[in-house]
């Protein structure tokens, strides 16, 4: 569905988002694919749709500085950029809060979160009509070009998402600048809309993107649209198990095995949308109660490659690979 610009179609687009379903909307970089970034069934159905091979962390769009700051913890930095860039092309990585709302999969299970004020007046519209964060990678197939135009995203994702809003071309028509500023220093994540340079004459250096193949061995990237390394527990992980010992917690999907120590069920109805959902909450709960009960390791059930099964996999086989 194809809605135009005007209030009444911003409202039902806001509607649907609210409902937990997927809606594409204009931004000044490309089209964003939205969700709830709360509502981690639709923020599953985002990595569903667009037929990402593996969890990225998902940039949060919001309508102020002051709500992405609700969710994030900003430094003096953060908000010297945010009062410069924003609304804008920029996306910042900060450090999530302890109270913030954004489901753990729009950020791949990672202590932080990739935050975001577009400069698009149809985008802060609809971003303020639904009251909330909206989760927003590009709205395009994984892989393929980045949508600057309703009918691009057409192309690629009709019969995937309830709708379109359309706000004509985009003005920018590449992605945002991602910056990290989590760990202390500034590093560059992803070259955008928002030149380095700029940055660098606000808050002084910034380091420059080590190259994708060492970064994905080194495990060190954090960015939204990049091959990156997510929250790994510090228990050892052993796949596809046929049975479990009671010394080991156990990630469970579908009718559990007897006799772990602890388990977390991903979806008793082997729904991998709803598994998807819990993965990252259960590797972080069996990581902390196999820690209190001193257990050796979490078996994981084995989990299908169909749809959603194949970036479920690639996360387990990332925490289960020797560190």
């Amino acid at each position: 569905m194809t809605l135009r610009l005007g209030p009444a179609e911003v409202a039902r687009a806001a509607a649907l988002l609210r409902a937990g379903e997927l809606v594409a909307f204009p931004t000044e970089t490309v089209y964003g694919l939205g969700a709830d970034a709360r509502n981690g069934r639709a923020v599953a159905a985002v990595f569903e749709a667009k037929g990402r091979p593996h969890f990225n962390p998902l940039i949060c769009h919001f309508a102020e500085a002051n709500a992405a700051f609700a969710e994030a913890l900003p430094d003096e930095r953060a908000r010297l950029l945010a009062a410069r860039f924003w609304p804008g092309p920029l996306t910042m990585v900060l450090p999530r809060r302890a109270e913030c709302r954004i489901d753990l999969l729009a950020g791949a299970g990672l202590d932080t979160i990739a935050v975001r004020v577009p400069a698009h007046p149809l985008a802060l519209a609809l971003i303020r009509a639904a009251d909330m964060p909206v989760a927003g990678p590009s709205a395009n197939r994984s892989g393929q070009v980045s949508p600057t135009t309703a009918e691009h995203v057409l192309d690629g994702l009709s019969g995937r998402i309830a709708a379109v809003l359309d706000g004509g071309p985009c003005a920018v028509g590449v992605e945002s600048t991602v910056l990290d500023l989590a760990a202390g220093g500034a590093a560059l994540l992803r070259p955008g809309g928002v030149p380095v340079e700029e940055i660098e004459a606000l808050i002084g250096p910034v380091a420059r993107p080590i190259p994708l193949a060492a970064a994905e061995r080194t495990r060190s990237l954090r960015s939204p649209g990049m091959m990156l390394s997510h929250y790994a527990p510090s228990l050892p992980v052993r796949l596809d198990a046929e049975s479990v010992a009671p010394e080991e917690a156990l990630l469970a999907f579908g009718r559990p095995l007897p006799g772990a120590g602890a388990l977390w069920q991903m979806s008793e109805t082997r729904d991998l949308r709803e598994a998807a959902t819990r993965l990252f909450a259960g590797l972080r709960w069996l990581d902390a109660e196999g820690a209190r009960l001193g257990l050796v390791r979490i078996a994981v059930m084995q989990v299908p490659m169909d749809g959603l099964g194949a970036a479920i996999n690639d996360r387990l086989a990332r925490a289960a690979a020797p560190r």
